[in-house]
């Protein structure tokens, strides 16, 4: 068995979480899949890989549609952290067919062309005056002044969820994704059960309210899809509500803050953005790729499969590493090179397959929006202190980026 033991792989080195990218490089040289002891996963590292194995459906994202815990060698989750269990477990995003096809086919009906493009001059208009106020104010947090409350407000706006109830969702959001790194700590996952729980019990009385009192939003269209006969348990609409939340704005966010720090680390680039503003949609693209926001994504092996000659047994997990798979120099060329003309960019960050990110099309708007309102209003925005990296691996951002007008 290859073991990746003797790699710099190492998730809770605070030196590899500022920068893995060399040691993915590392990584891709010694093999198509290594074995990783300490999280008890099979490290899969290049695009080809990372691409065909996201589209297999001999991998799955839950075993719980074919096998008991123990029929597939896994032990239970322990009785305390159901809360959290039962809300991610019902969530489209962990299911298989057909459950996640019923799910994934109501939901998609929000997240048309037309209707994702109906909502482009709102969050034109958020973002001009989010960045109004930074720039009014000289100055900031570029996460909690823009980054952070763009998409928080345009997925609650499409939920349905009051202006007033807002000010919870990005705390319980923290705290459930908390639960996604490799071997959360007992108080991780505390702070996780409890967000989850707290989380469904807003979201089961707004339930209750917009069955009342239907409005022109996601929660009532879900609600009346159940209605006319589309099934749809009340767990799983609140487990689409904080699944489209918490994956609704924790990418762009992270995108946002981790997309300009490279660009002030790269100042040729940012003064060729400057310069010509039409280079955003493959801006955007490109910094996704270049500091991808989810490093790694995990399937469970339902049917034995081969990679490389190397047998990996039905009850494994394989960890897809999308940071690596974005630097592969089998399919970007001088990955390392922040290029923001890069045109042929296949990048992986939204994912693949049947689980491909839902509202990729609205995260685009997103970026695409705060990028052009902040080289319009702020054109000498530059950092004010190096930031703090979040000691997260698998999501990857910062605590904050302070930011000033030159």
């Amino acid at each position: 068995m290859a073991v990746a033991s003797d790699l710099a792989f190492d998730p809770w080195d605070p030196a590899f979480v500022a920068d893995p990218y060399p040691a993915y490089a590392e990584l891709r040289e010694q093999g198509r899949v290594r074995y990783f002891e300490p999280t008890d996963q099979w490290l899969v590292a290049h695009h080809a890989d990372v691409s065909a194995l996201l589209r297999d459906r001999r991998l799955g994202r839950t075993y719980l549609h074919r096998f008991s815990h123990e029929e597939f060698g896994r032990t239970p989750p322990p009785p305390e952290h159901e809360p959290f269990h039962t809300l991610n477990d019902h969530g489209m995003l962990d299911l298989e067919p057909p459950d996640h096809t019923r799910i994934r086919r109501l939901v998609s009906k929000a997240f048309t062309p037309r209707t994702v493009e109906r909502l482009r001059p709102y969050v034109r208009t958020l973002a001009d005056e989010l960045v109004a106020g930074l720039v009014e104010a000289g100055g900031g947090d570029l996460l909690r002044d823009v980054a952070e409350p763009l998409p928080v407000a345009v997925i609650a706006e499409m939920l349905g969820i009051p202006e007033s109830d807002r000010a919870p969702l990005r705390p319980w959001s923290a705290d459930i994704c908390g639960m996604y790194e490799l071997n959360p700590s007992e108080e991780a996952a505390a702070k996780a059960v409890r967000a989850s729980a707290e989380f469904s019990d807003y979201l089961r009385d707004l339930i209750a309210e917009r069955r009342k009192n239907p409005g022109d939003d996601l929660i009532s269209g879900l609600i009346a899809a159940h209605d006319e006969g589309d099934r749809l348990t009340e767990q799983e609409m609140i487990s689409t509500c904080v699944l489209l939340l918490n994956a609704g704005h924790e990418a762009t966010v992270n995108s946002t803050v981790n997309g300009w720090w490279a660009l002030f680390r790269h100042p040729d680039q940012l003064a060729a953005l400057r310069a010509d503003h039409s280079l955003v949609p493959t801006a955007v693209e490109e910094l996704m790729r270049y500091d991808t926001p989810l490093q790694l994504f995990e399937r469970w092996v339902l049917d034995e499969i081969e990679i490389d000659g190397q047998v990996i047994p039905r009850g494994a997990d394989i960890a897809m590493l999308f940071g690596s798979a974005n630097h592969d120099p089998a399919v970007f060329a001088d990955p390392s090179r922040l290029d923001l003309a890069r045109r042929d960019n296949p990048h992986i960050s939204f994912s693949a397959g049947i689980h491909y990110c839902i509202g990729a099309p609205l995260a685009r708007i997103e970026l695409a929006a705060s990028m052009t309102a902040l080289l319009e209003r702020a054109p000498t925005l530059r950092p004010a202190a190096e930031p703090v990296r979040k000691p997260n691996f698998v999501i990857r951002g910062l605590e904050g980026l302070a930011v000033e007008l030159g």
